[in-house]
């Protein structure tokens, strides 16, 4: 089969390194590169400018790896460049440890027809080749690291369109889909960011022939981002400006809302912060918002609702993945059934709930804190996308139980009670019942996080996650000492699931 075949004119040495940068943004660990093109022909202006895009730094000395044969550096991604020019063998690969060094970051070599039959059939080929007064690129390869490469490739075209063409392009963060955010620059303009959000791919049938994002209601293109981000905006919430979309492939170009977070120097909660977050959910919660949302002419989100389907599916990540982990062995058929039982007896309290437009992953990771600013304006809302129609009391209990901070219990006090203060303010409020609902709530999203956290490690090779293990099972323990969830307190009790354990 023919390997596709990506073309790219490079006028002068700055697009030269403007490729370089692209090509840095689409790496990952395992990946390989290999630059071929006669002398002069702009390979170590491209390797210089991808090694330094990866560090971070404009002027990080890159020097020719010819006599040294490989130079390694630490980067955000560590990148070793190779140059086998005086291979006299691919074997000669295995001394320097080119196996060794994909299992820790990524490759990029010089004279790659010195190791012909030795490089990963994955490995991405860019031919630089005089054309004119400038040059041509010719990238080809298959798999995931070209599908990265054109997709960044892609991304450079949108800034183009979106007159931000010549923008620097550096990393920003990921988060645990697919989404990644880059920070990009531009002379005479404040910083955006570049939101790269594919669209979602959906996993097999997990239930009634439904994949688990189906059920779930997570956001499957970024068309839902766009439409709730503008109806927030509308309704005087700091979310970021979208100053140009590409619904199609899944680029926005977003106002950046600032990187001042809610904890301080020791990564403590600053309460304050929290209480201010509270009040802002208690004006969301006190407005009516509309279940259809547009995010282009013609383009409408229906806001999904979070129904006992979607509830059930989340709370089962603990049946799915934390008790294995704990017992060594699946779920009997005995405990599922009985979780299910309690489960459903226990969300049938919230009929009659308040329910409004939830955030879902309303915490301090997705909270900016604007301190030159005023009033509600101080806070900054991003990872907007999933939000449903759901318990106004979830995204407080995801703010005052905040998964990744430990909330003392006169910490997580003060954030709810702010919220109540501010609720009772704005008129006519069911304290009680929203403390039930919210006791429910925050028992669902910990038993959630806590499969969570336990798949991430087992499936996705990302073991930091465990570390938070103990403070969700504390979590855990406070909302299950409400009196209406009594059952469910004794149901995870009988079955070990509120002991202290390492895994």
């Amino acid at each position: 089969m023919t390997e596709p075949v990506l073309e790219r004119l490079l006028a002068d040495e700055t697009q030269t390194a403007r490729l370089g940068e692209d090509l840095a943004l689409a790496l990952r660990v395992g990946d390989v590169l290999a630059l071929k093109g006669d002398l002069g022909a702009g390979k170590t202006t491209l390797a210089r400018a991808l090694i330094r895009t990866l560090a971070d730094d404009a002027g990080l000395e890159v020097p020719s790896p010819t006599f040294t044969l490989v130079q390694s550096y630490d980067t955000r991604i560590p990148v070793h460049h190779f140059d086998l020019y005086r291979l006299s063998s691919a074997a000669e690969l295995d001394e320097l440890g080119f196996e060794e060094t994909l299992a820790q970051g990524a490759a990029l070599i010089e004279w790659p027809e010195r190791a012909d039959g030795y490089l990963p059939r994955t490995t991405v080929l860019i031919e630089l080749v005089q054309h004119g007064e400038g040059r041509l690129a010719r990238l080809s390869g298959q798999g995931a690291t070209f599908d990265r490469v054109a997709r960044s490739l892609a991304m450079r075209g949108f800034l183009e369109s979106a007159g931000w063409g010549q923008a620097r392009r550096r990393y920003f963060i990921g988060d645990a889909s697919p989404r990644s955010y880059e920070i990009v620059s531009l002379a005479g303009e404040a910083p955006r960011v570049l939101m790269n959000s594919p669209r979602l791919v959906l996993g097999p049938p997990v239930r009634d022939g439904k994949p688990y994002a189906v059920i779930a209601h997570t956001a499957q293109s970024v068309s839902a981002f766009v439409a709730i981000d503008r109806a927030l905006l509308a309704a005087g919430v700091a979310v970021p400006r979208i100053d140009a979309q590409d619904l199609g492939q899944g680029f926005l170009l977003l106002e950046h809302l600032g990187s001042e977070g809610f904890l301080d120097g020791n990564g403590g909660p600053v309460a304050e912060r929290y209480e201010a977050a509270a009040e802002l959910l208690a004006m969301m919660h006190g407005k009516a918002w509309p279940h259809r949302m547009e995010a282009a002419p013609g383009v409408v989100h229906d806001v999904p609702p979070f129904d006992r389907d979607a509830m059930l599916i989340e709370a089962d990540l603990l049946i799915d993945w934390y008790v294995p982990a704990i017992s060594g062995g699946p779920a009997s058929d005995a405990l599922r059934s009985g979780y299910h039982k309690t489960w459903n007896a226990l969300l049938n309290r919230l009929q009659g709930s308040e329910y409004t437009l939830m955030l879902r992953d309303f915490h301090s990771p997705n909270i900016i804190w604007r301190g030159e600013r005023s009033g509600l304006d101080r806070l900054g809302i991003v990872d907007v996308q999933d939000a449903l129609i759901g318990p106004a009391a979830y995204d407080v209990a995801s703010l005052a139980m905040d998964a990744r901070v430990t909330m003392a219990p006169e910490i997580e006090k003060r954030t709810l009670d702010a919220y109540l203060a501010a609720r009772h303010a704005a008129g006519d409020f069911d304290e009680a019942g929203f403390l039930e609902a919210y006791a429910i709530m925050a028992a669902q999203r910990n038993s959630k996080i806590l499969g969570i956290f336990v798949r991430l490690e087992k499936r996705d090779g990302k073991p930091y996650y465990l570390k938070h293990l103990p403070r969700i099972r504390d979590y855990l323990r406070r909302a299950l000492s409400h009196p209406a969830l009594a059952d469910l307190r004794d149901f995870y009790s009988a079955h070990g699931l509120l002991e202290e354990r390492a895994l």
